[in-house]
């Protein structure tokens, strides 16, 4: 009799153990949090553990509580990918979060063969297009579409109707753009071939493009270069230390071309490190900023304050707001597919693309983003950019242009840039 009890026993700890089990989510996440993108990296990193925790206060995921894997990869590829490996055979992810744009491509015939649903803080063009990469997913506007964006909006509201430029444009001329980014850097370099097609499109001349580190200290000789082809515009494609360093060289050295920037180089810091040389940079932005008042951020506020209160508000940034836009999003698929009872990747991908005129925790304007749509033909969530600028030491919304109203024919032909 004993010995029967004793084996019912474990029967019964075994199926409580298994119905435990499936009662978690789990979901992998890399990120860099002492590599060349941790000054980004680190405060992204934060706001996904914060999101997680506030999902799980909040009830998970159809009652479901999220189990969350964090791992730091130092921006090293290799280390990706051994990360990648333990979440799928060890931990047994269902959904995965990437950070960098090398490792997530590097990763990507990987994740597809695996049918592993991937939201990657790389908004790479190249990742969009599902014919190719249909389990990669992104959150936001794509960086080619950022950069095609930022391009334009400096084109029609400065270039063409400010004072600064004015001498030239009576005289007929050209402007001109040269690009600042870390050649070997995927990341950096992802928008370049799409920059540069928005150029010729709006008949602006590109210049010779200035190779930056993404740990950069000093770019004094590609200011100097640069300065050199009377430029009048500059892309900055790395992350917000390295583009702070150009642009004060450049205010250093008299070089009068304005800015623009892709999302990771416009933030807080980069406000905080220019000071005066950052007034009037226009730079794209993934959502809302943290100390904005739109729907949810509270939320956002009151998690950091939660979870980890040993971060100063005033360390806190935008990318905090990020790690929550794209927890909620991976939120938003695997609720849909749990509901339908498949947690696998190819219901987690069906569901994602599924959404409709979607907004984070189904809140309209939650995180200052949506709506939006995603489809299995297209992975680009919205054609809209938002950009901001630096304006009396501050920063505040520059323009919102809606890329695929804006260019009806090429809007379809830019999947997968």
């Amino acid at each position: 009799m004993s010995k029967r009890i004793l084996f019912l026993g474990l029967v019964l700890t075994l199926v409580c153990s298994v119905a435990f089990a499936a009662e978690e989510i789990k979901i992998g996440s890399i990120n860099d949090l002492t590599g060349a993108t941790s000054d980004v990296g680190k405060d992204a990193a934060l706001g996904v553990r914060e999101c997680v925790t506030y999902i799980n206060d909040n009830g998970g995921i159809n009652g479901k509580k999220i189990k969350l894997f964090l791992f730091d990869y130092g921006y090293r590829v290799p280390e990706a990918i051994t990360i990648y490996k333990r979440f799928r055979d060890s931990d047994k992810i269902q959904l995965l979060l990437q950070w960098g744009t090398g490792d997530t491509e590097a990763l990507s015939p990987t994740v597809n063969k695996d049918k592993m649903v991937t939201i990657s803080d790389s908004l790479s063009g190249h990742l969009c297009d599902p014919t190719k990469t249909p389990y990669n997913f992104i959150y936001s506007t794509d960086y080619s579409t950022n950069a095609r964006a930022a391009l334009t909006s400096w084109y029609e509201k400065v270039w063409l109707k400010s004072d600064k430029w004015k001498a030239l444009r009576d005289k007929g001329v050209k402007p001109k753009l040269v690009c600042f980014y870390m050649f070997a850097s995927p990341y950096s370099s992802a928008p370049i071939k799409a920059i540069k097609d928005q150029a010729k499109l709006l008949g602006i001349e590109v210049e010779k493009d200035q190779d930056v580190s993404l740990t950069a200290l000093d770019a004094k000789s590609q200011v100097l270069a640069a300065k050199e082809t009377g430029a009048n515009v500059v892309w900055h494609g790395n992350t917000a230390m390295s583009v702070a360093t150009a642009i004060k060289d450049a205010y250093a050295l008299k070089f009068e071309a304005d800015h623009i920037t892709n999302n990771w180089g416009f933030d807080k810091n980069l406000l905080r490190i220019t000071g005066k040389a950052g007034e009037g940079v226009i730079g794209a932005a993934s959502c809302a900023f943290m100390e904005m008042d739109v729907p949810m951020m509270d939320k956002v506020r009151e998690y950091a304050k939660k979870v980890n209160p040993g971060v100063p508000e005033d360390k806190r940034d935008i990318r905090t707001v990020q790690g929550w836009l794209k927890v909620s999003l991976a939120a938003a698929g695997l609720g849909i597919a749990d509901k339908k009872g498949k947690l696998d990747g190819p219901s987690i991908k069906a569901a994602l693309e599924s959404l409709r005129d979607w907004y984070p925790f189904d809140t309209k304007n939650a995180l200052g983003v949506g709506p939006y749509t995603i489809t299995d033909k297209d992975h680009r969530p919205t054609p809209i950019a938002t950009l901001y600028t630096i304006k009396d030491g501050k920063i505040e919304l520059f323009d919102k242009v809606d890329m695929k109203e804006k260019f009806p024919k090429e809007w379809p032909t830019w999947l997968g840039w």
